[in-house]
């Protein structure tokens, strides 16, 4: 594990070796919230989705971005405490760009459903279902924000607010991801991610660390098609123990502005959990 953090915090290192990014395709000056960068100047689009790695690329100033799950299942590892299944439906991802460099977003998960599964038949199920917690979201990339050059670096801070009653977490949340993408080739891009978070525990009414380092592989085999096969690990201040995923997702882009996406989160230990997934990526 010691070396996967070595990579992560090392990339940035490999990616001025390489030359910084070059400037913008538009003047910044120019555009904004209020003045759209015209479509026929869009940047390619650069969703975060499927998987859990960021990339650092913003929307572009004026334009919004809409990425959602369609459907989300998650499985409780076999090892866990407690037995739990949730369903997500239409867990929505909307941002808006303000400039050339940054964009503001709202997380908005339209309904979920929790379950407790019962470890022996006599003992009820428990469900809860809802809306969710509400998450707003800030981005500013400060390096590779024209998309055309070997690096690119960002930050994105947030709070997540308890919206979601006995659905949500129960308290306020906040959080710093930092991702970075390295260019390998034409059709290929690493991208990696280091995500803190102080979340809360509604039981113990207090909140901990979590930590979320993750490192991606992105490759298109054609204009249309492309997989993403990605690498996560989960510690947090509670539990202790790392919680490590596999993830697989092939990508299809039927236009420049509307993305599907489907795959799979395979769990590499007993407390992990196991995921699958689909949704689309619509920029307008």
């Amino acid at each position: 594990m010691k070396h996967f953090f070595w990579l992560l915090w090392t990339m940035p290192a490999l990616g001025f070796a390489q030359g910084l990014a070059k400037s913008s395709p538009y003047d910044s000056a120019r555009y904004s919230w209020r003045k759209a960068v015209p479509r026929n100047r869009l940047r390619e689009l650069q969703p975060y989705r499927p998987g859990v790695t960021e990339n650092p690329f913003t929307v572009d100033a004026g334009h919004l971005q809409v990425e959602m799950d369609a459907l989300r299942l998650t499985n409780s590892g076999a090892g866990a405490d407690e037995r739990q299944r949730y369903w997500q439906l239409g867990y929505s991802v909307i941002k808006l760009g303000l400039s050339r460099r940054t964009a503001v977003q709202m997380e908005l998960p339209l309904y979920n459903v929790q379950k407790e599964l019962p470890r022996t038949e006599p003992q009820p199920e428990e469900r809860r279902a809802g809306f969710g917690d509400v998450s707003l979201r800030v981005k500013h990339n400060f390096l590779g924000d024209a998309q055309d050059g070997s690096f690119g670096m960002a930050a994105i801070g947030y709070v997540r607010l308890p919206t979601g009653g006995l659905v949500g977490s129960g308290g306020a949340e906040y959080g710093l991801i930092v991702p970075v993408d390295i260019e390998l080739s034409d059709n290929s891009n690493l991208e990696a991610q280091l995500a803190t978070g102080l979340n809360y525990d509604r039981e113990q009414a207090r909140r901990y660390l979590q930590l979320v380092p993750s490192v991606a592989l992105e490759y298109d085999f054609t204009e249309k098609t492309g997989l993403i096969a990605e690498t996560v690990a989960q510690w947090d201040a509670q539990q202790r123990r790392w919680q490590p995923s596999f993830n697989l997702a092939p990508i299809l882009k039927l236009t420049e502005n509307l993305q599907l996406d489907a795959g799979i989160s395979l769990a590499l230990n007993r407390l992990t959990d196991q995921q699958y997934f689909a949704g689309f990526t619509l920029r307008r």
